[in-house]
Formats: structure tokens, C-alpha cells, sequence
């Protein structure tokens, strides 16, 4: 891979697949506080990554209601962990040719 991906590539969308790749793929997933959390950003901002990372295949979001308070939980999908990977590998080949 030459380039980055430029879906991942963004700060907050990297710390979401950062933090969703961690998780194992039979996991629940991170709901929308807590990735709030992670990376810092706002409701808005990081819904905005969410819908962004979504409209790619990179992640799959579940809306629920749990004790009548709706929860969004975020997942990565196989393209998007397969995505994550490749551009990760993007980057140790750039620290490699240091």
C-alpha cells in the first residue's frame, strides 16, 4: 500500500478503528459514550465520523433501547478491520524507511 486510506486516515476516525479493531470480532462492540470518550470529539463531530466510516463499510452501528434510553453501539466490520490493517501497515513501512 503506497498511500494511506483517506477514510481511515482522519485523527478521530483512526482512534475509532483503533479502538474497535481492538475489540475481538465476536465482541459486542463500543457504544457512543464510550467512544466519545476515546477520542475526545464532540457529539456532533463524532457522529459525523461514525456516518463517515459507516457510508465506507468500515463499521456497523446498532441502535437500541435499553431501559427505555436509546444506545448506539459501534462495531468494526470485516472491511473495516481488513481496512484498518492495510493502513497500519502503511504506516510501519513508512517508519521502517526511517
Amino acid at each position: 500500500m503506497d498511500e494511506p486510506d483517506d477514510v481511515i486516515h482522519q485523527p478521530v476516525r483512526l482512534r475509532v478503528m483503533a479502538a474497535l479493531t481492538a475489540l475481538g470480532s465476536d465482541e459486542e462492540g463500543l457504544d457512543f459514550a464510550r467512544l466519545k470518550s476515546l477520542t475526545g470529539a464532540t457529539d456532533g463531530n463524532l457522529g459525523a465520523h461514525l456516518d463517515h466510516l459507516a457510508r465506507a463499510g468500515y463499521v456497523e452501528v446498532t441502535k437500541a433501547f435499553v431501559a427505555k434510553r436509546p444506545r448506539t453501539t459501534m462495531k468494526a466490520s470485516a472491511k473495516g478491520r481488513a481496512a484498518f490493517a492495510r493502513h497500519v501497515a502503511f504506516l510501519r513501512s513508512i517508519i521502517a524507511r526511517t
